[in-house]
């Protein structure tokens, strides 16, 4: 078993993976996984830092140390962790870490090096999936040439076309091309930005799914041959290819239609041996097909939805299938129960263009009562850091059916209390309010279609007038 786990990332997600860790193997309200946290200095008042058992500096770069694979490992071996969880962004899904780890036997949660180098590649990855059989956008063989090619391969493919980096994520070095005049002016400006996101000039070419659902499946898969699926996650309100609301399972697609993409999610796990948790995408376009997109090697940002409806605790079973269990769930015995939905709540001003807000948190307020969940790692006082993302919490909710989903979660914006700095909080407000996204009617192009939810009028808390008027007072006192 795995009895000591050092965390080689940070924020809400290093908190997340610190709880399970403290609710596994407890008995008699002692024991458990010890979890060791890594910090930098920009950090070191992280509360990531101030939950775990142990907590080690890797150094005062901001953001460097988390991506020294050698480094981290060289402590987790030091500090006597079995093995290593890499959360999400950072070393993730780079296959280094898994190496290194696996050259000093610690333990990597997540799946093999050589898996993660496949699926990582996307070229690699679509000559997999259709070596499984599973439908793949069409496009080109493998990557482009230079612009002649790609001119080549999009007259074949017929426009509009999607420029794509090779290696990387994130909704980074992706751009449409509605025509070829589009393409020469955005050929050279997607390889330097991929370049310079990923250090990786390779691009390819597929054909643009206009407005499609993105739909992933939640796979958890074990090293004895076991694979299953948690339902599928609705990703399709997002911005810039840039995920916002997550909604579990999706409340658009039929039940013989949920039946086909976990199916499918399955089948291409199980087509490249994967291991451990894992996310298979998918667009759906009006014509009611499946396309494989990408699949994610590691744990998202929007388990939490998948929890939710399974009940089925993501981190922990990561941690059971590394220590080299088998499934403790049949696919039969996997239920969904109501809907789930997560907003990512960003340091960000919805009113200025998304502008990133860092700054000094004066107020935290977490919302509570039946089927709410917040993931976070700020508290009042607490100084987001201007390195890293602008994700400062995520709040996930549950409810029986649709329309309770919708008035749960409207209740829940209204109630949480990010002050200090401009959130996304009442950018998901109106969304709630919008009627096509209550009919459960939306695509990838929601967002962008619907630039009036911007111009929201925020009114000031009670709390907020409370406080002004003690500081008038206290002005007047001479206090």
């Amino acid at each position: 078993m795995i009895n000591k786990l050092l965390i080689a990332n940070r924020g809400e997600i290093a908190v997340r993976i610190i709880r399970a860790c403290a609710e596994m193997g407890i008995r008699s309200m002692e024991g458990g996984v010890r979890s060791v946290a890594v910090y930098t200095d920009a950090d070191h008042c992280a509360l990531h830092v101030k939950k775990a058992d142990e907590a080690y500096s890797i150094g005062p770069d901001p953001v460097a140390g988390y991506l020294n694979a050698h480094r981290i490992v060289n402590l987790a071996v030091e500090t006597g962790c079995t093995a290593i969880h890499p959360g999400y962004g950072f070393l993730s899904e780079n296959p280094q870490l898994a190496e290194v780890c696996a050259k000093r036997r610690i333990r990597f949660i997540g799946p093999s090096a050589q898996v993660i180098r496949r699926m990582g590649n996307k070229t690699e990855a679509r000559r997999a999936m259709i070596e499984a059989g599973i439908p793949v956008i069409p496009g080109s063989e493998g990557n482009l040439r230079n612009l002649d090619n790609a001119l080549e391969q999009a007259e074949e493919i017929g426009y509009p076309v999607m420029l794509k980096a090779t290696t990387g994520g994130g909704g980074r070095g992706i751009r449409r091309c509605n025509n070829a005049d589009d393409l020469r002016k955005g050929y050279d400006r997607v390889i330097s930005e991929v370049t310079k996101a990923f250090g990786n000039a390779d691009i390819f070419l597929e054909k643009c799914v206009v407005n499609p659902v993105h739909i992933e499946v939640q796979i958890l898969a074990d090293s004895h041959g076991n694979v299953i699926h948690l339902f599928e996650r609705d990703c399709s309100i997002q911005r810039r290819n840039q995920k916002l609301i997550e909604i579990a399972p999706s409340p658009q697609l039929s039940s013989d239609q949920q039946a086909m993409v976990g199916a499918l999610g399955v089948k291409a796990a199980k087509a490249v041996g994967y291991e451990n948790a894992g996310t298979v995408e998918f667009l759906l376009d009006a014509e009611g097909n499946f396309y494989f997109m990408e699949m994610n090697t590691r744990l998202q940002v929007e388990h939490t939805v998948s929890e939710e409806i399974t009940g089925i605790d993501i981190v922990k079973e990561q941690i059971r299938i590394a220590s080299g269990h088998k499934l403790r769930y049949r696919q039969e015995d996997v239920k969904a129960r109501g809907y789930a939905m997560q907003f990512r709540i960003n340091a960000e001003d919805p009113k200025n263009g998304f502008l990133p807000s860092f700054g000094r948190i004066t107020r935290y307020y977490c919302p509570g009562g039946p089927g709410i969940r917040t993931d976070s790692a700020i508290y009042a006082g607490y100084e987001i850091p201007p390195y890293f993302d602008s994700m400062c919490a995520k709040l996930t909710v549950w409810a029986d059916t649709w329309d309770e989903l919708l008035q749960r979660g409207y209740r829940a914006l209204k109630d949480i209390g990010v002050d200090g700095v401009k959130t996304t909080i009442p950018y998901y407000e109106e969304i709630l309010k919008s009627s096509g996204f209550r009919s459960a009617r939306f695509d990838t192009s929601f967002v962008e279609n619907h630039p009036d939810l911007t111009e929201f009028s925020t009114k000031p808390h009670r709390h907020d007038i409370a406080a002004a008027l003690a500081a008038v007072v206290i002005a007047h006192a001479g206090l």
